[in-house]
């Protein structure tokens, strides 16, 4: 082993005060204390919080840190965090290095300017933030970082990890009940897993700086396609360039240092794209840190003079990006619900939790699809790159012939040729991984776990998670009142499993999700069709919706209905501001270089005929003759846009405003975009004012 390799165990985990950490600065009693909230949610006592403050401070002083921040989850989509120095007045002019045990547990941060969806007035100033004691505290940049959450004066929760927190405690209660009834007595709590795959892409800062639709919109608002792209496949699993591999390393050991398990890196499918993919974990855990992991990705990149781009589309027409969770429940001793088993009684448990999971897609399908609409995931959904918008789950051939032998009631004949009656009592032995990855479906079952492959490459994965927990602790919670009086359970297991497959076996799809004809066929078996965030946002109020989350205490109703305005006011601005900035490049650049290049052009017809009046001038005349036709166009079509920015409603409903940017404001951005990519690829190279596709995709 080399020395790299040698020093990565000490490095792993070093900017972190971990359980290990934790034990040689904390006194006995607080760490009994502190392991009895995380397994049976004891409250802390402040004598406590103080020890473990002291320990904290200890250990953050040692690294080199000097300030604190509780960092939270605001429902902006980011992080945020306010730093306050150790430093404390010891008299005298000089100072000591203090931190409360009360410091820890609260902070106290305005809440003013972070969106509440109505939940507060903006005048109410008031927030507070609350140490999440099942996260680790770590360091970074000098700052002692605590995970909390965030909740307002009169106590909703104005964030991402509050519901989160709700949502794991739902479905560990319901999980734990339905093992009871497998004669399991020693779990305790079920944990929710998950695993994100992080997309993104790498370009030149430089080039980036000089592209005012990248720096003000994440994404390319114009750009014609390149002579290549991805047509070769050549860039998937391609040699890694040095550039790429030197900021890969850099960022490996920046998440490491974190006790983040940044397992695997490779080349994407589109020119300058590339993914990481974590070790799967707890889903408190794992949201944390792929937040954690997006912010230090931009770091990274900035001292290798790249920019990362998480932006779900950020170049037309080559793939975008998304960020695939792999899902899976697990109880306290280590053992994977969603793992088939190789006994009759394991079969049995997987096939309940399995059918959970089905019933609960299907009935939710329209609040899973809206968890990950907004207006950058539009450019990616239904794509050919990307799971449709329309909810479908995979499962497999093997699995599908045992449910369809479960409803018909009929023989069911292993791969191994042995045929015998099913019963979820002597089910057969299930392998894992008996058929191939579908990926062209939105939720796909792979071996042990579910892919939900819908979430965008920016997004927080809290949401999404957080639905995909409650919906399951459902299902779960309606499956044990079935279960709990049943005379005969193997019976009446058998009757609901195959009740559920012969009501909720429509979401059930093993085909290419990309053709027309699943569209035809989604429609026939009555499957939602949310093809745009404008269609999908309305559904997350649907009443079952809210009385869902309302009855597993994951939100109120009105911590429901303030996320709903949020999305939408977001989406609104995200299209505001990118019609904005189009605006703006086109009146003061690309109108301008067009008409430069459409002079020049003229005069060069002009000094050819006085020079040669019986010289050609096909060429010049032909180009000036359609660049002058297009740029007249796209002024008339940018004073469209810039008067559809003008005239946009006020004071209409979320959903109105909403519909009104994405049926007319989006609709004319289109035909602007259309016309200056048409007039780039006419535009010499030194006339036009931004760097191209072919700069931005192939420069690093």
């Amino acid at each position: 082993m080399n020395e790299t390799a040698n020093r990565i165990p000490a490095l792993f985990g070093s900017c972190v005060f971990n359980e290990e950490t934790m034990q040689q600065y904390i006194q006995p009693a607080a760490m009994d204390a502190w392991r009895s909230c995380l397994q049976e949610g004891k409250a802390l006592t402040l004598a406590v919080a103080n020890d473990i403050a002291d320990g904290m401070k200890a250990w953050a002083l040692e690294q080199g840190a000097t300030h604190f921040t509780h960092w939270f989850q605001p429902m902006t989509g980011f992080t945020a965090e306010k730093h306050d120095s150790f430093i404390s007045p010891a008299g005298h002019g000089t100072i000591v290095m203090e931190f409360s045990g009360k410091e820890l547990v609260r902070g106290e941060p305005d809440a003013s300017s972070f969106p509440s969806g109505g939940l507060r007035a903006t005048f109410e100033a008031r927030g507070y933030t609350a140490w999440d004691p099942t996260a680790y505290a770590f360091i970074k940049d000098g700052t002692l970082y605590i995970p909390t959450v965030f909740f307002s004066y009169s106590g909703e929760a104005l964030d991402k990890k509050t519901p989160l927190l709700r949502s794991i405690d739902a479905v560990s209660r319901q999980a734990v009940r339905i093992l009871r009834l497998f004669g399991d007595t020693k779990t305790r709590k079920v944990i929710a897993n998950v695993g994100p795959e992080q997309e993104y892409f790498l370009i030149d800062k430089e080039l980036y700086l000089k592209r005012e639709d990248l720096r003000m919109c994440g994404r390319t608002l114009f750009g014609a396609k390149p002579p290549k792209g991805q047509e070769l496949d050549d860039h998937y699993y391609g040699s890694i360039r040095p550039r790429v591999t030197a900021y890969m390393q850099d960022l490996d050991e920046e998440l490491w240092k974190l006790g983040i398990y940044s397992k695997t890196k490779h080349n994407e499918v589109a020119p300058s794209q590339h993914e990481m993919a974590p070790v799967y974990c707890d889903c408190n855990t794992a949201c944390d840190q792929n937040q954690l992991t997006m912010d230090i990705m931009k770091k990274v990149a900035d001292r290798h003079g790249l920019v990362c781009l998480l932006h779900e589309k950020p170049f037309a027409g080559v793939n975008g990006s998304g960020k695939h969770d792999n899902w899976s429940l697990a109880t306290d001793s280590g053992e994977n619900l969603f793992a088939p088993g190789k006994t009759p009684s394991q079969n049995a448990q997987f096939l309940l939790f399995l059918t959970a999971f089905i019933e609960g897609v299907d009935e939710y399908q329209e609040l899973l699809r809206s968890t990950v609409a907004f207006a950058g995931n539009d450019h990616r959904l239904g794509a050919q790159e990307a799971p449709p918008a329309i909810i479908s789950v995979f499962l497999g051939s093997e699995l599908q012939s045992i449910i369809d032998a479960i409803v018909g009631e009929s023989d069911y004949t292993e791969t191994e040729r042995k045929t015998l009656r099913i019963g979820v009592d002597v089910l057969p032995s299930i392998p894992q991984d008996t058929t191939d990855r579908n990926r062209t479906s939105p939720v796909a079952f792979t071996g042990n776990k579910f892919e939900f492959r819908m979430p965008g490459s920016s997004q927080s994965i809290a949401g999404p998670v957080t639905v995909l927990n409650t919906i399951m602790a459902e299902e779960l919670s309606q499956f044990y009142a079935v279960l709990k009086e049943a005379p005969d359970f193997n019976k009446a297991l058998h009757d609901l499993v195959r009740k559920a497959f012969i009501e909720h076996g429509r979401i059930i799809f093993n085909g290419n999700g990309y053709e027309e004809a699943w569209v035809e066929e989604a429609a026939r078996r009555g499957l939602a069709n949310l093809r745009s965030t404008a269609d999908a946002l309305p559904t997350y109020v649907l009443p079952k919706n809210v009385e869902l989350m309302m009855k597993h205490g994951v939100y109120t109703k009105e911590e429901m209905l303030s996320r709903h305005e949020i999305h939408m006011e977001k989406y609104r601005k995200v299209i505001h501001i990118e019609a904005a900035t189009m605006v703006d490049m086109v009146q003061h650049e690309i109108l301008n270089a067009a008409s430069e290049y459409e002079s020049k052009l003229c005069e060069t017809m002009l000094r050819k005929h006085e020079a040669a009046p019986e010289l050609p001038c096909h060429v010049e005349k032909s180009l000036a003759n359609s660049i002058g036709i297009l740029n007249d166009k796209l002024l008339e079509q940018t004073v469209t846009l810039k008067t559809a920015l003008e005239t946009a409603p006020v004071g209409a409903s979320g959903e109105e405003e909403m519909r009104y940017y994405h049926d007319v404001v989006a609709a004319d951005m289109d035909a602007v975009r259309d016309t200056v990519d048409r007039l780039e690829t006419l535009t010499a190279g030194k006339y036009w004012p931004y760097p191209t596709f072919y700069d931005l995709l192939f420069s690093v």
